[in-house]
């Protein structure tokens, strides 16, 4: 069973639920599901849900507050958004996890964190307070996640650096470093070149308009080299 009460998360989302069943559902996960011999439905269609409900509301906050990008920068953006790096850290800031309904091997492997489950589940919720209350307190809901300003490009919100420390990091002696190499232009247009370095070898080059961006692309380069995709 979930660790905490539902009510206690109700209050986490600042919504309550008319129909608590449906919150139910969207914390129930399949292996809960079967154990219970499908008593209680398993989230899965509400993720289905959800994923359409987030991806409408993240769509339209990016067109109303990102009226400088393009459509396919919006659509690099709306991306590292909505992927399962993001929602699992949305789902963390809920304490998510203390609630789910797991079937006894889920739980015994660390169901609990996993961030793929923690992912589906936060969408589930967003489905569920949908169907219960409608589109605005499941924006409301959304929107308590999303920054008020996007001042940085799409490639920005791109968590490259992470996704390669996280390879890097499966090999402890390894050690990574990132160089400036070079820099040109005015001060109010400069190109930052930067390298990432394993143990002094040069895996990835990148170029941006900060030196932040410009590690990033050195990194996106470093986890291409390595064959690498991680979903950001």
């Amino acid at each position: 069973m979930a660790h905490l009460e539902q009510s206690q998360l109700e209050e986490r989302i600042g919504y309550r639920f008319r129909e608590p069943a449906l919150l139910t559902e969207a914390l129930c996960h399949s292996s809960y599901h079967h154990e219970q011999q499908k008593r209680i439905r398993c989230n899965e269609r509400l993720e289905f849900l959800g994923d359409s409900v987030l991806s409408i509301v993240v769509s339209e906050h990016l067109f109303i507050n990102c009226t400088h990008l393009p459509e396919g920068e919006l659509t690099k953006l709306r991306a590292s958004l909505v992927c399962e790096r993001s929602l699992h850290g949305w789902a963390e800031k809920l304490g998510l996890g203390d609630f789910l309904l797991l079937g006894h091997g889920e739980e015994q492997s660390g169901g609990r964190t996993r961030p793929s489950i923690l992912a589906d589940a936060f969408e589930a919720v967003i489905a569920a307070i949908f169907l219960d209350g409608g589109m605005e307190p499941a924006k409301a809901h959304i929107l308590r996640f999303l920054p008020e300003r996007f001042d940085r490009t799409a490639e920005a919100f791109c968590d490259y650096k992470t996704a390669l420390q996280e390879v890097i990091q499966r090999n402890p002696e390894e050690r990574v470093q990132y160089v400036l190499v070079g820099e040109e232009g005015p001060d109010h247009a400069k190109a930052f070149h930067m390298e990432v370095r394993l143990n002094s070898n040069v895996i990835g080059r990148g170029t941006g308009r900060s030196k932040k961006i410009a590690e990033q692309m050195a990194a996106k380069e470093a986890l291409a080299l390595m064959g690498v995709s991680p979903e950001i």
